[in-house]
């Protein structure tokens, strides 16, 4: 078999084979012992007449594209493999020459990963965000434990206020008719918390339990569902119950009620550490997002369209994915909003492409310092689930796909590649307070 690479234009590869006819008329008996069931031959059962009398009753190409079907991907693989090439979709077929007795010419179109062009990768000056915990920060999320645990008393004497938890049946209508999620009942609110539209608590203070009110709000322009955007409506409300928060005191029998420690000083200690944990992880977060925002701006890449629309197609699925976890589906949602499906997958372009772009920088970070994960590093990362799920290695891994193994490959490399930029980067710290009041004393700042 003789393969040559045509050429390479516009991230797509040309691959031409010569099958020899030794090569091709193995794949031609491949072809009919496969497909022998399929026709029909007076004088003999289903799948039992020789080849030559179907190809005498049929033609003699009767088996020709099966044999293709056969032949062609060995050929393509073991061109991939001789010219280390990298497609990103799958290949187009295209049969030159193709009669018995003669090689087999056909040539195998496919789109490659594309060529980053990376300047400096390492010595990055990067800024990195120190989230410090405070003694405040602890007392904040102690407060809001405090809050969370807190008993509701019924509020009969008096009328609803700031704080207070309402119970409230509405409906809500744009222009005088009905709209979708515009109705609820015994829904439960916490007055001045700001979880429903401006303005639409602020007139629920005041109410008496029992009490039926029109409320008038308008939708921020920006509003998630554009086609109620700007609009105005009336929401019929009754307050059916109004209760108060009774909250217990801060000691170390709140501690015993609402954690596993026995004392106060235990629990904010545990807070603290927590709060730590986070931190960190949003440090290194940001971190790590400063450093590829830096690479991106200066690498460049023209990435196939193939690689862009499958980006899009796992962001929708995971968009499509967390609706359903809400009880929604995307078919409402594009009819709410009135947006096409094309212009639906619009909204996922940018992101799409920068997802793929940093990518593809990082992969080329990775060849470029030979940084590869190998399968004891891979068994070490495993075993860490295998531990959790209480099970060996061994027993573990015999559910795992050879896709989940090259996923978990995935997000080790990734690590690697990052803890090497780091390690190479030029990294100065600035506390998240500084960069607070730097924004407050700037004039976007003040206006803000």
């Amino acid at each position: 078999m003789k393969i040559s690479l045509e050429k390479i234009e516009n991230n797509t590869a040309v691959l031409k084979f010569e099958v020899d006819e030794e090569q091709f008329e193995q794949a031609m008996e491949q072809a009919y012992r496969k497909d022998a069931k399929k026709f029909v031959v007076p004088g003999f059962r289903r799948g039992k007449a020789p080849r030559k009398l179907i190809e005498m009753h049929y033609g003699p190409e009767v088996f020709y594209e099966s044999a293709a079907e056969i032949i062609l991907p060995q050929a393509y693989q073991q061109g991939v493999q001789e010219y280390n090439l990298e497609p990103v979709d799958q290949p187009r077929y295209d049969i030159e020459q193709i009669e018995k007795g003669k090689p087999l010419i056909a040539t195998a179109k496919v789109v490659v990963s594309p060529e980053v062009k990376l300047k400096e990768y390492k010595g990055l000056e990067v800024e990195k965000v120190v989230y410090n915990v405070t003694e405040d920060d602890v007392d904040k999320e102690l407060k809001a434990l405090q809050d969370k645990n807190a008993r509701l008393i019924a509020v009969e004497d008096r009328p609803a206020q700031k704080g207070d938890i309402a119970v409230i049946d509405f409906e809500g209508k744009i222009d005088g008719k009905p709209f979708e999620g515009g109705k609820a009942e015994n829904y439960h609110i916490e007055l001045g918390s700001g979880s429903l539209i401006e303005g639409f608590e602020e007139q629920i203070v005041g109410m008496n339990p029992g009490e039926q009110k029109d409320i008038n709000v308008t939708f921020p322009g920006d509003y998630k569902m554009e086609s109620m955007a700007g609009k105005q409506a009336v929401f019929s409300v009754t307050l059916k119950e109004l209760k108060k928060k009774e909250l217990s005191p801060l000691d170390d029998e709140f501690a015993k009620d609402v954690s596993e420690f026995d004392t106060l000083e235990e629990l904010k200690r545990d807070i603290k550490n927590k709060l730590e944990e986070r931190a960190k992880t949003i440090e290194e977060g940001s971190l790590k997002s400063a450093i590829v925002n830096k690479l991106m701006e200066t690498a460049e890449v023209d990435i196939p369209q193939v690689m862009i629309d499958r980006e899009i197609d796992r962001l929708i699925m995971d968009f499509a994915y967390d609706m359903k976890m809400r009880g929604l589906d995307l078919k409402t949602y594009l009819e709410t909003t009135k947006m096409t499906p094309q212009e639906f997958r619009e909204k996922f372009h940018k992101r799409a492409y920068d997802n793929v772009k940093s990518s593809l920088i990082l992969q080329e970070v990775a060849k470029r310092e030979n940084i590869e994960v190998s399968d004891e590093e891979a068994d070490e990362e495993i075993k860490k689930y295998a531990d959790m799920a209480k099970k060996t290695l061994e027993e573990y891994k015999k559910n795992l796909k050879p896709e989940d193994i090259s996923t978990i490959k995935d997000v080790i490399l990734t690590r690697k590649i990052f803890d090497f930029l780091i390690s190479n980067a030029k990294i100065k710290e600035k506390k998240i307070d500084e960069i607070q009041n730097e924004n407050n004393n700037s004039p976007e700042g003040e206006n803000k």
